[in-house]
């Protein structure tokens, strides 16, 4: 299939429904709102469901039933859409359904504006409601890889009955590139003898996350780990960009990553050896690539649109054999290509700073 110019939200949005995506309920809140309204006329062509709901607590808590059913479903939402969703999607980690949230951050705390931002990491990737469960988070870096993540999102929710998080923001969203569907035929998801679709002459499946005697809980919690455990042996994904050689490595992922690349390009050609190691997965995190780096390079910037929250995760991978600095804007404030390598310089002068 040849290449079509589409906008981000629209991408993901068409991906879904690539994906099987049968269900989406969502609100509307910038800047991801192309995402429901595309899927607002789209479903009904492929004869699925779309439904506003009365608020993001409504439209999580409808998710849950859906997937609960056996059914293919999606939400997206914003960085305050997604907090007020929090609730909803603890339970349905508890009760082992999967689904598809996405969320185009924008700056905060609060309402902040609806400016691009990855001031969201920590929600994501530590699990923003109560409990110990975790979502896996993809944090896609173009158009093409936001199609590309959000089909295989609803594999992976399948694979490991759990949710799926994709992690944008509002430049991804807004943003027009060239994609591809490389694969257009809507998928069909595999049989799910778990679910709640009528007993039918058999034993009642029951769709829960309460479990009332400590034991029993601390035993579920266990098979959850157990879970993750797994996840993280099978599930890490990253791009290493002439990072093998690198004096400084750059830690970025998401739109950032794509003015980091340009900031090694540009290192590059003024003979100043930087490279980039860009986390796809964000949980599980890619620590083993930033822990074999630690033995060759001299030490590692992380930059993010935040006040610092993916660097966390870079310096336990490295452990304290070389010195992590961080760079961020906060807000929706998008850092420069100039900035980048200004700080890049500094460190490489002797002046890091964490």
């Amino acid at each position: 299939m040849s290449k079509v110019l589409m906008k981000g939200n629209e991408a993901v949005a068409e991906a879904a429904i690539i994906g099987g995506c049968k269900y989406f309920f969502g609100y509307p809140i910038t800047p991801q709102n192309e995402i429901p309204e595309y899927m607002a006329k789209r479903l009904p062509e492929v004869g699925g469901t779309f439904i506003q709901a009365e608020s993001e607590v409504s439209a999580i808590n409808m998710v849950y039933g859906a997937a609960g059913s056996g059914a293919r479903v999606m939400t997206s939402s914003s960085s305050p859409g997604i907090s007020l969703k929090q609730e909803g999607i603890s339970y349905i980690a508890g009760a082992e359904l999967p689904c598809v949230i996405v969320n185009m951050v924008r700056g905060g705390p609060g309402l902040g504006n609806i400016a691009p931002a990855q001031s969201d990491y920590f929600q994501a990737t530590k699990g923003g409601g109560h409990g110990d469960y975790r979502l896996i988070v993809l944090g896609p870096d173009s158009v093409q890889e936001l199609v590309d993540l959000t089909i295989e999102a609803f594999d992976l929710a399948d694979r490991y009955r759990n949710p799926v998080m994709i992690l944008g923001d509002g430049i991804l969203g807004q943003m027009m590139e060239p994609v591809e569907f490389r694969d257009t035929e809507i998928r069909i998801g595999p049989e799910k003898p778990w679910a709640a679709t009528g007993a039918r002459g058999r034993e009642r499946n029951l769709i829960n996350s309460l479990h009332i005697i400590p034991e029993d809980n601390d035993r579920f919690c266990q098979h959850l780990r157990e879970k993750y455990e797994l996840i993280l042996t099978r599930e890490i994904r990253y791009e290493s960009y002439f990072a093998d050689d690198a004096d400084i490595i750059l830690a970025a992922y998401g739109s950032t990553a794509r003015i980091c690349k340009a900031v090694v390009d540009q290192a590059r050609q003024d003979g100043i050896r930087v490279g980039l190691i860009r986390p796809i997965t964000l949980w599980p995190f890619p620590a083993e690539p930033f822990r074999q780096a630690a033995e060759y390079t001299g030490s590692f910037l992380a930059v993010e649109m935040s006040n610092g929250q993916m660097v966390e995760d870079v310096r336990l991978a490295v452990n304290g054999q070389k010195p992590v600095g961080f760079y961020g804007r906060t807000g929706g404030v998008v850092p420069a290509k100039g900035q980048i390598y200004a700080e890049v310089k500094k460190i490489l002068q002797g002046g890091a700073r964490s």
